[in-house]
């Protein structure tokens, strides 16, 4: 890898373990759903979020009045346990969450060696970005909450699926558009992008960018198809 000139990087499973969204925050979100959509049904945010969830339902061929609730949560509830990535569920669920970590209910994990090379980079003056398919909130409340204090001011910028798909091209791509407005100078091969999923790393290689796979838990392949290390301190 070289010639670097920004970091973007996933969340799950790359700087944070996948336990902690899936055995904390998604069952946080799935038991405070109901109660909070109902109280704050007239908040435009989660109005909006409701109209788009059963636009959504009705491309699945699952027609829902956006009037009946109480079957748009339980479309809701169903996303949650297929880990569906729909723009509305997140939305609702970031705002779940800000409650959830204001009332200090939980911090968000974060492998130590993260922690440690984000604030390395930060400090040597490497832009900082965040890509994941959860929304814009609830990224930086993830950072903003950490286990490791608040590492938020360590970002230049988020994206989430407003930009695209994970394991699309496409999305990559928007995303480098977004980042010349700030970075007129960037091309895609001085963007470094980090995930631990193989599927989001082509995309980002087919869209020009360089890749490193973050390999924690299971053994590094042979041959991988991108550069693999089982840390931070490796990249």
């Amino acid at each position: 890898m070289q010639n670097i000139k920004l970091i973007l990087t996933d969340i799950e499973g790359t700087t944070s373990s996948i336990s902690f969204v899936k055995d904390v925050l998604f069952p946080y979100a799935a038991k405070y759903l109901p109660a909070y959509v109902k109280q704050h049904i007239d908040d435009d945010v989660v109005k909006t979020a409701l109209q788009q969830t059963a636009e959504l339902a009705g491309t699945d061929g699952i027609e829902i009045d956006v009037k009946n609730t109480d079957q748009l949560i339980k479309q809701l509830l169903a996303w949650i346990t297929e880990d569906r990535k729909a723009t509305p569920l997140k939305t609702l669920q970031g705002l779940i969450w800000k409650t959830g970590y204001e009332n200090g209910d939980y911090q968000a994990h974060m492998y130590p060696d993260a922690t440690e090379y984000l604030k390395k980079w930060h400090s040597k003056g490497m832009p900082l970005y965040v890509y994941s398919s959860g929304s814009v909130k609830a990224q930086k409340l993830f950072f903003g909450y950490s286990q490791d204090g608040d590492l938020l001011p360590l970002f230049s910028g988020h994206f989430d699926t407003q930009m695209g798909g994970k394991r699309d091209a496409q999305s990559y791509k928007n995303i480098l558009v977004e980042l010349q407005k700030q970075h007129a100078e960037l091309n895609a091969e001085n963007i470094l992008f980090l995930s631990d999923i193989k599927e989001e790393l082509d995309s980002a290689r087919d869209a020009g960018m360089q890749t490193c796979w973050l390999i924690r838990e299971d053994e590094i392949p042979a041959e991988p198809e991108h550069k693999a290390v089982k840390s931070f301190a490796d990249i």
